[in-house]
């Protein structure tokens, strides 16, 4: 607050409460103290300010002749911050989802949400609230909400979405061996859970170590091995998939040199996997 000799009282108010009058202290905050008390000069210092401090300060002088007064605005900027956010959510596939990310700051924030994919990072949307209506598989992973009002750095905060989905095969391809040699049949299939796998042929469930077979499922890939294959080893065989969403077949053909095969007769895979559903259900109704 600038002053000249014909000033004989000076005072600092917020609103209508006196901080300090000359250099009396009238506050009860320890943050106000006064700066500097001059024939030309009149000021306050606020430390460690806050939203609270701001509003109009208005600066009295009395003259001789009749008082003035000059007022400032203290304008507070606070830097962007998350307060709020959606934990790490799973959902199944199909389902509606709502993501919440709650920013303070002043200036207001824009909250900005972001897709972290494979393919890069997607926008989404500019709001607090991200609701995606029948989620896909391709739409999980994280999600990034960041709070931007240009005072500081963003504040950025991530929720991981996992959507379950059931198991769909991916790969599953017939192959031949030699009798004698060791053949390997594999299964490969998309699941989130993962998937379990079962292997059978025609309606028997083949067994881990039982015949000279060995299953190995590790993730994504099921392994029917053959260490010593014979002529009764020849024929179809099918991978089952499932988890607690759903569950899908395979039929693959284990086949000795120059047999003829088409590793593409859906309807053979169908009529397979129709005659293996068929004596799982029976059994099913002969336990019940």
């Amino acid at each position: 607050c600038t002053v000249d000799d014909r000033v004989t009282r000076v005072a600092w108010l917020n609103r209508s409460t006196i901080l300090y009058a000359g250099n009396d202290k009238w506050s009860i905050d320890n943050r106000v103290v006064i700066l500097s008390n001059t024939k030309t000069q009149y000021s306050i210092k606020i430390h460690n300010v806050d939203v609270y401090d701001e509003g109009p300060y208005t600066c009295s002088v009395q003259t001789d002749n009749h008082p003035k007064t000059s007022r400032v605005h203290l304008i507070v900027q606070v830097p962007p911050q998350i307060v709020n956010i959606s934990s790490d959510i799973t959902v199944n596939e199909g389902s509606s989802v709502t993501l919440m990310c709650l920013a303070f700051g002043r200036p207001e924030p824009t909250v900005t949400w972001r897709h972290l994919s494979g393919k890069g990072q997607g926008f989404v949307s500019e709001d607090e609230y991200l609701e995606i209506t029948g989620i896909t598989r391709e739409q999980s992973g994280e999600y990034e909400c960041s709070a931007v009002n240009d005072v500081a750095v963003p504040d950025v905060r991530k929720v991981k979405v996992t959507v379950n989905y059931p198991p769909y095969i991916s790969n599953a391809k017939n192959t031949g061996a030699s009798v004698g040699q060791k053949g390997i049949l594999q299964c490969e299939a998309s699941a989130v859970p993962v998937a379990e796998f079962q292997w059978f042929k025609e309606d028997t469930r083949l067994a881990n170590g039982l015949e000279g077979v060995r299953i190995e499922s590790k993730g994504r890939l099921s392994t029917l091995t053959f260490f010593n294959v014979s002529e009764k080893d020849y024929g179809n065989y099918t991978c089952v998939a499932m988890n607690k969403l759903g569950n899908t077949n395979a039929s693959i053909i284990l086949y000795g040199p120059g047999a003829v095969h088409d590793g593409g007769n859906a309807a053979s895979r169908a009529a397979a996997g129709l005659c293996l559903w068929a004596t799982l259900l029976a059994r099913l109704l002969l336990d019940f």
